[in-house]
């Protein structure tokens, strides 16, 4: 494993345990080179993913892209790390364990957006206004209206 402090090429396992959820293991490692030491984690992947985006154009499945999209919505919100991860992973296993090898980029929207439904409605609003492409401020208002009819429901 590359340093990410130097880019030397060897890095030594110092410790190794699986994560709460037990999708990954934790991997303590220090350089061999500067002595740095760093954590990787290393999920299981069940299968190679391609998303199919608008346009039917195709890309390979990257969950730090997930990731991210997601970290943006929860910016300054109360959630622990632990549930965002949770959340990812489980929209990872489902998209792995559906038996399909392309994944349209709009499936993978909605699981995102039911998941942060669950967790945080001001997130949920946050990836909704991106991901269905708000042009103004009624387009929030309407949508804001919904979750608060869900949430007395």
């Amino acid at each position: 494993m590359r340093c990410p402090f130097c880019a030397h090429e060897d890095s030594q396992v110092k410790d190794s345990r699986p994560t709460e959820d037990g999708s990954s293991i934790r991997r303590r490692r220090q350089c061999e080179d500067c002595g740095a030491r760093f954590t990787t984690f290393e999920r299981i992947q069940l299968r190679e993913l391609t998303v199919v985006k608008a346009g039917n154009r195709r890309e390979p499945f990257d969950r730090g892209k997930l990731e991210r999209s997601v970290a943006i919505a929860l910016r300054k919100r109360p959630v622990p790390p632990e549930r965002i991860d949770k959340l990812l992973s489980s929209i990872q296993r489902q998209l792995e364990t559906s038996g399909e090898t392309e994944v349209p980029s709009s499936a993978i929207g909605e699981m995102v957006m039911n998941g942060l439904r669950a967790i945080d409605p001001v997130a949920y609003i946050r990836f909704a206004s991106v991901y269905k492409d708000f042009r103004e401020a009624k387009d929030f208002e309407d949508f804001a209206g919904t979750v608060n009819e869900a949430a007395r429901e």
